[in-house]
């Protein structure tokens, strides 16, 4: 499956792309399917509070195993978008399970993906995040939002929030009147 030259583009210009079925349903079935069954990955789930207080969950792997979780992060099609928009061979940095629970969970702070990696020792924002939607996300039950073009602002400093890593709330303050806010609504 390769992407247009006009989703590359959009990419670059907007800092995110959502395409549509990437995985069929029946792929997104069977992943939802299992971590819905997965006790060991609810059990070793990490909690965050955000700054209300409310948690959020998630459980996190540096290394792709031989299980369906890591067939998806090895899969031929998502590795051959990745090198696309990246223009070159990519590399598994990390996975993770959101478990977020819709209305009453925790949100995620503010934040830029690569003010993590920088604190974890990568130089260069030369990595991205792919997400695969198991569940329905919609602006109603706490969606990804994202700030349309921040990709160009450059890296925000980071800070400890509730209890995540968040962006200097100054310059996400300053960043908002100046770029679209885009929910990104997502379906398995």
């Amino acid at each position: 499956m390769s992407l247009s030259a006009d989703e590359i583009r959009q990419y670059h210009d907007d800092g995110y792309l959502v395409r549509r079925d990437f995985f069929s349903a029946a792929e997104s079935k069977l992943l939802l399917d299992k971590v819905r069954a997965d006790k060991v990955l609810q059990d070793s789930a990490i909690r965050r509070d955000d700054n209300d207080g409310r948690t959020t969950k998630l459980t996190v792997w540096n290394h792709p195993a031989d299980d369906l979780y890591g067939m998806f992060s090895r899969n031929k099609r998502l590795v051959s978008a990745v090198e696309q928009l990246m223009g070159e061979s990519v590399y598994h940095y990390h996975a993770k399970v959101m478990l977020k629970e819709p209305r009453v969970g925790g949100a995620w702070e503010w934040h830029q993906d690569y003010g993590y990696w920088y604190k974890n020792g990568c130089l260069y924002p030369l990595m991205l995040s792919a997400m695969i939607a198991i569940d329905r996300a919609t602006t109603e039950n706490g969606c990804l939002q994202v700030l349309k073009g921040s990709n160009h602002i450059g890296r925000i400093n980071h800070s400890t929030t509730g209890g995540q890593l968040g962006a200097d709330m100054q310059r996400v303050d300053a960043a908002v009147p100046r770029h679209e806010l885009v929910h990104c609504e997502l379906q398995q």
